[in-house]
Order: structure tokens, then C-alpha cells, then sequence
């Protein structure tokens, strides 16, 4: 376990990333520099050779409680869903394996008429290249509370809390630090990443990058340079810990701590750099082959002189001047 040090977190400016063409290249650009800021870290491929002991119960992990009015939007066809909070609305997202809660949700709402409600969320940020761009905030919906459980997580934590619990560390596209909460390794996942594309095994190991004001954190965020070497630049710290979530900021605030920061973190997934590079050369010629793919011009458009009538010599020779009088000689 890391020893406890009492330092001040401050964000720390860091080179602005080269900006991307589209925002479909933006995003997937952002995510392989965010995950890439991770040093030395084992991809799917090498995970299994990772003996180390660890924490025993430590996991990555992000999770809270929301409270506010949910709303269900028709727009054609499509259905979508937001959670109002004060005057911030975020949308609502549910996992193929999460669609009951969110069924289960909507017909309370339907059944009950009270659109105030108290769910249990997974965050989701996504970030973008430009590093004073705010990211884009959503929450996936795990599950509501009706006060009819108990040994819960939304027993546990207030509105508003989190369980935070990953790598402690500033990333290329945000000037705050983060924490980066990556896929809980198990042999099951594992085999099923390495039978997965690459795009879907990077959309599958893709880290969430959580914005954290922590004023006198115990150990300070790793931030990675690039012109140390690589035996010198330490690695994130593991840390667990509870905050709240500030929509005015569309980011969290240290509350507590849940255990103390672990240098070593528990094992998890990471795509590999050959398969982020695979996946984005795909995903932008399925672009570019549906028109889809509105790459900036880097140079100035060629210039084009307007087609009309040339009242000039054409020649470029010299209208002839009249020659001008001599002066007069003065009288002797």
C-alpha cells in the first residue's frame, strides 16, 4: 500500500492534443490517447502472465445514485430518455442486459405517475481531443429504487454519491485529473475478447475517464512525460473512494475514502495499440465509403480568377506618355 501523503491535486495544463477530422474520429482518437496514458499495463493478450498479489475485494468500479425527473421522449420512431437535475438534463442509456430495469422504470412511471425517480446509474463521459472542450455526460441506467430493498447500493449511498474506484491519473484531453475505471479481468471475458473483431474488442475494453476535484489527495495523480524515460515515469495509483457528483461542473468531488490507494491495481482489460489502430482505420473507411466522412481541408483552396472581360493590354506593354516640354533657357 502506498503511504499517506498529504499533497494538493491542482489540474495541471498539458499539450492540446492534434484535433480530429470528424466527430467520429474525434472521439475514437480521444479514447486511445486516454487509454494509452496508462503506462505498462498488460493488454488482453499478455494479462494472463500477471501474478502479482493484490487486494483481495479491491475492483474497478463506478456506480451511484441519481435523483431526479425522467423523462421519456418520442421522437418518430425512436424513444429516448433524460433525468432532469436542477437545470441540467442528462440522457439515459440502458445495456442490452439492463433493458428489464428500464422497462421496469418506465412502467412504474406509467403505473405510478410520478416521474421523480431515484436511480442507481453507471456514469458515461466521453471526452474530445480539444482539452477545453467539456465532455459529453450521460448515465446508464442499473436499476431504481422504491424503498423495498434492502443491502443495496442505493442503501448505501445518498442522492447524488458515488463509488469511485480505479487509476488516479491526468489524461491528454482533460484538464482535470481523472479517474480511470477500466474492465474487471476474468478468464471468461478474456476468451470472449480474443474472439471479438478488433472494433469490438476495443468498444468492449473501453475505459470510463471520471473528472475528480480531490483538494489534499493522499497521493498526488499520475501524469505522463513524455520526455522521461520510461523506468522513471511511476505508474497510477489505485484509489477507492466515495464522491458526489456537481452537475454545475459535470464532474465529481472527493467525499471519503472507501480503503486506502493500492500501488497495485487489480487486474483488468486493456486493448492493445494494434487493435485501436485497426479499429479506427476501419470505422473511417466505413465512413469515407458512406459519404459520411467530412474531412477538414487543411490548405487554402486553389485561387480562381473570375471570367470576364479583360479591358487591358493583353500584351502588359506601356500606354506610350507624351514627352514632356523642355524649360525654357534662362536670358543672359
Amino acid at each position: 500500500m502506498t503511504s499517506a501523503k498529504t499533497i494538493c491535486a491542482k489540474p495541471v495544463e498539458v499539450p492540446s492534443p492534434k484535433s480530429s477530422s470528424s466527430p467520429e474520429q474525434a472521439k475514437d482518437e480521444a479514447q486511445e490517447q486516454k487509454d494509452d496514458s496508462v503506462p505498462s499495463q498488460p493488454t488482453a493478450e499478455a494479462i494472463e502472465q500477471k501474478t502479482e498479489p493484490e487486494e483481495p475485494g479491491a475492483l474497478f468500479q463506478a456506480v451511484g445514485v441519481l435523483s431526479g425527473k425522467v423523462n421519456f421522449i418520442l421522437e418518430g420512431e425512436n424513444e429516448r430518455s433524460t433525468i432532469t437535475i436542477g437545470n441540467k438534463e442528462y440522457p439515459l442509456f440502458y445495456a442490452p442486459s439492463k433493458k428489464r430495469a428500464y422497462e421496469a422504470l418506465k412502467k412504474e412511471i406509467e403505473a405510478t405517475g410520478e416521474s421523480t425517480q431515484r436511480l442507481v446509474v453507471y456514469p458515461k463521459f466521453t471526452h474530445f481531443p480539444g482539452r477545453d472542450q467539456p465532455p459529453n455526460v450521460g448515465f446508464q441506467v442499473v436499476g431504481f429504487d422504491k424503498g423495498r430493498q434492502s443491502q443495496v447500493i442505493s442503501e448505501e449511498l445518498q442522492d447524488m454519491e458515488f463509488k469511485l474506484c480505479g487509476l488516479w491519473q491526468f489524461i491528454p484531453v482533460c484538464r482535470t485529473p481523472c479517474i480511470s475505471v477500466f474492465k474487471n479481468f476474468t478468464k471468461e471475458r478474456l476468451n470472449h475478447v480474443k474472439q471479438s473483431e478488433p472494433a469490438k474488442k476495443v468498444k468492449y475494453m473501453k475505459a470510463s475517464h471520471l473528472p475528480l476535484f480531490w483538494r489534499d489527495a493522499l497521493v498526488p495523480p499520475f501524469r505522463f512525460n513524455p520526455k522521461a524515460p520510461k523506468e522513471e515515469q511511476g505508474k497510477p495509483v489505485f484509489v477507492q473512494i466515495k464522491a458526489r457528483f456537481m452537475p454545475h461542473r459535470d464532474a465529481f468531488e472527493f467525499d471519503s475514502l472507501l480503503g486506502l490507494p493500492l500501488e497495485l491495481p487489480p487486474k483488468f482489460l486493456k486493448a492493445s495499440k494494434d487493435d485501436k489502430a485497426t479499429a479506427i482505420a476501419e470505422k473511417r473507411a466505413a465512413l469515407k465509403a458512406s459519404g459520411k466522412d467530412r474531412a477538414a481541408s487543411t490548405g487554402k483552396p486553389p485561387f480562381k480568377a473570375n471570367k470576364g472581360d479583360f479591358k487591358g493590354n493583353p500584351k502588359g506593354t506601356l500606354k506610350e506618355m507624351p514627352k514632356p516640354k523642355p524649360k525654357p533657357k534662362p536670358q543672359q
